[in-house]
């Protein structure tokens, strides 16, 4: 009992100590409401009105119907321009895509040949180079493949395939964004914070009253550990009713407080890690780039931005070992699919297995460096 009460007294001082950190408060306000919003409302993987030019030296009805299929909200209506204008049309940013349709088209089409139509794509406009490149082969082909079965009257293919999309059957951005930026800001925040708190401790000089007082080192270290863990997963239920469910009216299709003992085993081993890199770094500059090398790879190579089956397999085992690949796969399963403990229990099995070796290590290198914290 008097562990757990040192332990409480020196959490509830840790919590006191953010309360007077502003720029800290703002972070945590900022990244559990504002970024949450522009996460589920901007569309960096959607195309929309992206600048279309189309040079038609076919003058067919086949190159007018092309041209007819693009419209908004994906493309702008496209601009019809002489094939001495792409060059420079491109080299102004004016367009992204230009479509040279060849003279002849139409009837090289129908005559059974393989005509080819150019694209020039404006590779510095990543994002929609990539997917809209996608998006106008299937129109173009579409258009096509129409026009060639009126006319040769083709037979409808034997087998056909019919897609059915489940749990975002509308494909809405601001569904996955909103649900990913949590799952994020968690290890983040949790990382940050706990890290913070050790360094703030040395930085005001209050690691000397601590190291005179009658406590361990591992309590000090649990206070920090469930303190920050507290905001953040305070901070996590808060944005998911209020910003997720309430302003973005997002659905969440598993439950809340399933998610939530998730997230609280993840943050047992994120505010480990902090404690472990606060206790290598020697100031919060410091801390701040050793942060930045960890983070990165975090929600890089974790699954939450890109899919972890089309990673090497040497990075997916690698990553095994970091407990935000396992809060990703059991945060996209509660939230997104509506998995149940029978479902996501091998996560939490990890999660709990992880943040145990590393609150281990970062125990001992804590107790071996708290001495020089003076």
């Amino acid at each position: 009992m008097p562990h757990a009460a040192n332990i409480y007294r020196l959490g509830i001082k840790e919590l006191w100590s953010l309360a007077r950190d502003p720029i800290m408060l703002v972070l945590i306000t900022f990244m559990f409401t504002v970024m949450i919003y522009v996460a589920a409302t901007a569309m960096p993987e959607t195309l929309h009105k992206a600048p279309i030019a189309i040079v038609d030296e076919d003058g067919s009805p086949l190159s007018g119907r092309i041209a007819a299929a693009f419209y908004p909200p994906r493309f702008n209506p496209p601009a019809m321009i002489p094939l001495s204008a792409i060059d420079d049309g491109m080299d102004a940013g004016d367009y992204t895509f230009a479509l040279d349709i060849p003279p002849d088209f139409q009837r090289d089409v129908l005559a059974g040949k393989s005509p080819a139509i150019q694209l020039n794509v404006d590779a510095t406009r990543m994002t929609q180079a990539f997917t809209g490149s996608g998006y106008i082969q299937q129109m173009v082909m579409g258009e096509v493949n129409e026009l060639v079965q009126r006319y040769r009257s083709s037979a409808a293919p034997p087998v056909d395939l019919a897609r059915r999309v489940r749990f975002n059957p509308n494909l809405e951005q601001s569904w996955f964004g909103a649900l990913n930026e949590i799952i994020n800001d968690v290890v983040m925040l949790s990382i940050i914070l706990a890290g913070a708190a050790l360094i703030r401790e040395r930085e005001h000089g209050t690691i000397e009253h601590l190291l005179v007082m009658p406590v361990t080192p591992g309590e000090i270290m649990l206070a920090k550990t469930w303190s920050m863990g507290f905001v953040v997963l305070l901070a996590a239920a808060v944005a998911l009713v209020f910003v997720v469910q309430g302003v973005l009216r997002v659905p969440i299709e598993g439950s809340v407080l399933l998610f939530l003992a998730g997230a609280a085993l993840c943050l047992f081993a994120t505010t480990s890690m902090g404690i472990l890199m606060a206790t290598v770094a020697r100031s919060m500059p410091q801390f701040g780039m050793l942060a930045i090398l960890i983070l990165l790879p975090l929600q890089l190579l974790s699954g939450g931005s890109t899919p972890r089956e089309s990673m090497p397999g040497f990075v997916q085992n690698v990553m095994l070992a970091m407990p935000s690949t396992h809060f990703v796969a059991l945060g996209q399963a509660i939230l997104f699919r509506g998995a149940g403990l029978s479902v996501v229990w091998p996560q939490f099995l990890a999660l709990a297995a992880i943040g145990a070796v590393f609150f281990a290590v970062s125990l001992n290198r804590f107790r071996k460096t708290i001495g020089t914290m003076t």
